[in-house]
């Protein structure tokens, strides 16, 4: 079957990005990562794909292989998460401490000594590094954190209360709870009661340890969720943090101040708060499923729609239609002054505002989920902040895939937004932070291997010369060939794809990077009408942007017309951002706005239920019993 050329251009603009893909050698000059190190390096040897056939394909080549089953090439996975298993601190090693320098050289009262001495006999279990750390703080020191006398210090009623209330920050309470000693015991059998002291200490403090790891860094490890978490986990001195904790004359402010600190942070933990006060009552707002109105129409659930308005439109919103609103009695007839009113609504939402209410405008005016369904999601955005960086940063790039959206901020502050396309479900794009280094205008698209081996193999077969006719750039282990000189029957390892620049080229004006393992990159697109949907995970893993122009400007810190001249020079080129820029390729279903309203989203990649899978792994293997 034979291409016409309007079919080509168009899968190729719709395959923008792989979410697998390997670096596209070019043809005859060179590539961005060239100019970029400072010349043409000698291309590094390339591994044939699972389930290629071996052996680079040469031109010339003069058979035309009987068919073989295609091959594929395969996305990251999803994985069943596997939480750490608790480990059994080593008490047996704390009964007698080795005396260091540190350590005041007073005799410890007989009941400190009788505490210490039931160490030995105290069965406790923590996470690996917590253990590690309550093993290391009594080997070296002994004083106790928790206890004073025969019973428990203020200062461990303060921390338990802090544990108790871990759900207040997205935590789990169950994770550290400690059940202290009884208040009153028998006097006549201390040995009993010094033993329940000694397990209180151990236990509280291995308690404490693992509420700071987890406030600072999480309980979950994002990397083993999928492929498509890449994340350096965040390392955590809690030998430190547990002398910190002796020092500390308020353990209740030095706890609480170990979850992130930031606006963000603290916005999603008030809507729990606020959520978590609110009744199972509440008055939300049902509109039937399948509910489809247009301008002109009469729906019965006109109603329901005017009430949402009413209840999740912002006061300026509801101040500037308030004569609609007061007019309107409940009828079915969608007038054109109730079309003005929904086309506000819509465009103060992000959504487009077209006046028909379909499933993204219902969503907006329902609230989207019971206060059940966003109490989950914030646990879930909880969690997930603390895998970033407690300070973004001044000056930074957030784009959140559910929300389809880039935002750019200077000052700490918001400057602008705008509409993105991210991966489709069966191309998603990751989760993972980095910084911006290049802005590429007039870019080249090489066209990843993935993209070439699932989407191109099967066309060249039956038509090997139609990337020539296109006007792609084909290479043979970078030697410029014809696409009707190479073997498709072969292996493709060695063979590179790329489109030139150009009004047709995939990319549009241009793109820019900030180097990672997955060739995720922003950049433009002629397929301007996408940006016009409200669902946009449409692309092959990359970020497709609706003002390109606007965000180059702002990472390279000129005017949009400084961009426009490069662009208008016709080269390729690449320009280095100077600033240090961060870039966060986030995934949040809740997620606060500029005003510091949370928004919620749609979990367009499923990726919040792996999430509850992980919290629940994590619970049983932190249930088990020594």
């Amino acid at each position: 079957m034979r291409l016409t050329k309007t079919a080509v251009l168009a899968a190729a603009l719709a395959l923008s990005c792989a979410t697998i893909t390997l670096d596209a050698a070019p043809a005859n000059a060179l590539t961005l990562m060239d100019i970029i190190r400072g010349g043409k390096k000698k291309e590094p040897k390339r591994e044939a794909l699972p389930g290629v056939e071996t052996g680079t394909a040469l031109p010339g080549a003069e058979a035309r292989q009987e068919a073989k089953p295609l091959p594929r090439v395969t996305g990251p996975r999803y994985y069943t998460y596997k939480a750490d298993a608790l480990k059994r601190i080593a008490t047996d090693k704390l009964a007698d401490p080795v005396v260091t320098s540190s350590i005041s050289a007073d005799v410890a009262p007989a009941g400190d000594a009788g505490i210490r001495a039931a160490f030995g006999n105290v069965s406790a279990r923590a996470t690996p590094d917590a253990a590690k750390a309550v093993e290391a703080f009594y080997s070296a020191n002994r004083k106790f954190l928790w206890v004073e006398g025969t019973g428990i210090s203020e200062k461990a009623k303060a921390a338990m209360a802090v544990l108790a209330d871990a759900a207040a920050v997205g935590l789990d309470p169950a994770d550290y709870a400690v059940t202290p000693p009884a208040e009153t015991f028998d006097s006549a059998d201390m040995a009993k009661r010094y033993g329940d002291l000694a397990s209180f200490e151990i236990s509280l403090s291995a308690a404490v340890a693992t509420y700071i790891e987890d406030a600072v860094r999480g309980r979950v490890d994002p990397n083993r969720i999928s492929g498509y978490h890449d994340f350096k986990r965040k390392e955590v001195n809690l030998l430190a943090a547990l002398k910190n904790v002796a020092l500390s004359g308020n353990v209740k402010a030095y706890l609480e101040s170990r979850s992130p600190a930031n606006a963000d942070f603290e916005a999603l933990k008030a809507e729990l708060a606020k959520l978590r006060a609110e009744t199972a009552a509440e008055d939300r707002v049902v509109i039937a499923e399948g509910t489809l109105l247009k301008p002109g129409q009469s729906n019965p659930e006109l109603a329901n729609i005017v009430k949402g308005i009413v209840k999740h439109g912002s006061d300026a919103l509801k101040s500037e239609h308030a004569a609609t609103l007061a007019a309107y009695q409940g009828t079915p007839e969608y007038t054109p002054e109730l079309v003005t009113l929904v086309e506000a609504f819509q465009k103060e939402k992000g959504l487009k505002p077209d006046g028909i209410v379909g499933n993204a405008s219902i969503r907006k005016l329902t609230g989207g989920d019971s206060v059940e369904d966003r109490i989950a999601k914030l646990d879930v955005a909880l969690e997930q902040a603390r895998w970033l960086p407690a300070d973004l940063g001044q000056r930074h790039v957030f784009i959140n895939q559910p929300a389809f959206m880039v935002y750019y901020y200077e000052d700490g502050a918001e400057k602008f937004s705008m509409r993105t396309v991210v991966g489709s479900k069966s191309h998603q794009t990751y989760f993972f932070e980095d910084k911006i280094q290049t802005v590429e205008v007039n870019p080249y698209w090489g066209v990843p291997q993935s993209i070439i081996i699932n989407e191109m193999l099967p066309k060249l077969r039956s038509d090997p010369s139609y990337l020539d006719r296109m006007g792609y750039e084909v290479a043979v282990g970078g030697r410029a060939v014809p696409s009707s000189s190479v073997n498709w029957y072969g292996s493709t390892a060695g063979v590179s794809v790329r489109q030139p620049p150009s009004g047709d080229n995939a990319l549009g004006e241009l793109k820019i990077l900030f180097p990672n393992s997955h060739a995720i990159y922003m950049h433009d697109t002629p397929s301007k009408s996408f940006f016009k949907r409200d669902m946009r995970a449409l692309s092959h893993g990359c970020v497709r942007l609706a003002e390109p122009r606007k965000m180059a400007a702002a990472v390279l810190g000129v005017s949009e017309a400084d961009v426009g001249k490069e662009i208008a020079s016709g080269r390729n080129k690449a320009i280095g951002v100077k600033a240090d820029i961060p870039i966060y390729v986030a995934y949040f279903t809740a997620w606060p706005d500029k005003d510091g309203k949370v928004q919620y989203f749609d979990d367009v990649y499923g990726r919040d239920d792996y999430m509850r899978k992980a919290f629940a792994a994590t619970s049983a293997a932190r249930g088990v019993e020594g």
